[in-house]
């Protein structure tokens, strides 16, 4: 991670820069690789000590914190936890998928994590209605031999219950009655 302090108002020392940079080991531990740059303005306004660090992460994420403190220990520190604290919360989007992804058709979400643990549910189609007309068995193994559907529903002609014929996977046909 490129590292870019500033110092407003006073010199910058050799024993700040170390400070900033051993605060600045656990974010980067944090982040790991994913981290670009940090930009750190040190600011000293009378008795005040004001830090700003910005981080900037892979897919164009920045963190943000600043801190306030009457010592270089306190405000650092202040400014690091804030910016851990939101790198934190982005890496467990980053590793549990919490966020949702948009499908290629970009109308529906679906959990990363959800999508990868369940099957997707089966989809009930709903056809077009048609009336069931009373039939013999020949008739409606007729009708599903020469037409594209694989089913029949038919009310049986002999025994007056509804009965349905269908294509089996073996290109036989089946039937259905009721007890």
């Amino acid at each position: 991670m490129r590292v870019a302090i500033t110092a407003r108002h006073f010199e910058l020392t050799p024993a700040l820069r170390q400070l900033v940079e051993q605060r600045l080991a656990k974010l980067e531990r944090i982040l790991s690789e994913r981290a670009i740059s940090a930009t750190i303005t040190l600011t000293k306004e009378k008795f005040r000590h004001r830090t700003d660090l910005e981080v900037h992460t892979k897919g164009e994420h920045l963190l943000n914190g600043d801190g306030e403190g009457n010592s270089w220990t306190v405000s650092v520190r202040e400014a690091v936890r804030k910016v851990e604290h939101q790198a934190e919360k982005l890496k467990s989007r980053w590793t549990e998928g919490k966020r949702q992804r948009v499908s290629a058709k970009g109308r529906e979400t679906v959990p990363t994590r959800a999508r990868a643990e369940a099957p997707a549910p089966r989809r009930i189609v709903r056809p077009t209605r048609y009336a069931i007309k009373p039939m013999s068995i020949e008739d409606a193994a007729m009708r599903v031999e020469s037409g594209p559907d694989t089913f029949v529903v038919f009310r049986n002609s002999e025994t007056e219950a509804i009965s349905i014929v269908h294509r089996r996977k073996d290109g036989s046909l089946g039937l259905i009655e009721p007890d």
